[in-house]
């Protein structure tokens, strides 16, 4: 029995494990460790397919199994957390249930990019682990700073509606989305988005820090910024 071929399988399960754990934290309202399960998944959601290629242990047994934890760690689990601030917030109402509407969708983009051709080097729509890191680094940035601006917004009751129809759309539009994997052969205009990428992300950690913000304020920033990047290089395209 041939036990390396094993380990990406094993680790992508620990992808689902932290997201299972997060579903429960976000449950008992303890988002900021939901949020922290989240990043501990997305680590083993790039770990897993890192070491297939290391490993050369790739297996359509892999491929299923990676998009189930990633729907549980990077769909169920944003579109719970949402859900949660809202109810934590006092809405009640029908309007709490939009935001797992970042759910159904994530299930949609993860459908279509196990059958979409055209992603193999780079994506089409926004990534479902980008998409959970902006809802999941907002959740734990308000459980932070209750008395911050962010926290303000995240008690009405329209902000997070509109982000998650927002971030839904963008999870299966069809605008192209570099690949933050930096690999060999990649287009000269891909290598300058990834670097303006790195440089803008270098520039938000050192504002962060400065201001004293909390961390998790960086990631969200990264993540917006990963949006604006790739929406402005789609206009420039789109003029072309």
């Amino acid at each position: 029995m041939n036990i390396i071929r094993h380990i990406p399988n094993t680790i992508t399960s620990m992808n689902l494990f932290c997201g299972l754990m997060g579903v429960i934290f976000t449950f008992k309202g303890q988002l900021d460790t939901a949020f922290l399960l989240m990043i501990a998944a997305a680590v083993c959601d790039f770990c897993d397919g890192f070491s297939a290629r290391l490993l050369k242990a790739y297996s359509e047994l892999g491929k299923q199994l990676d998009s189930l934890a990633d729907m549980v760690s990077f769909g169920t689990l944003p579109a719970l957390m949402s859900h949660r601030m809202m109810v934590e917030a006092g809405t009640t109402s029908w309007v709490c249930y939009i935001p797992l509407l970042i759910g159904v969708f994530s299930a949609l983009r993860l459908a279509k990019f196990n059958i979409d051709e055209r992603q193999t080097e780079n994506f089409i729509g926004l990534p479902t682990p980008a998409c959970a890191m902006i809802i999941g680094s907002f959740a734990y940035y308000v459980c932070n700073t209750p008395d911050s601006i962010l926290a303000g917004w995240a008690g009405t009751t329209w902000f997070i509606p509109a982000v998650s129809i927002l971030l839904s759309a963008l999870l299966v539009c069809e605008m192209p989305m570099f690949s933050m994997k930096f690999k060999k052969g990649s287009e000269n205009k891909v290598r300058i988005l990834r670097l303006t990428f790195a440089c803008m992300t270098a520039a938000e950690a050192l504002a962060v820090a400065i201001l004293g913000l909390n961390w998790s304020m960086v990631i969200l920033l990264v993540f917006i910024g990963y949006i604006l990047i790739n929406l402005i290089a789609y206009l420039f395209t789109a003029r072309e």
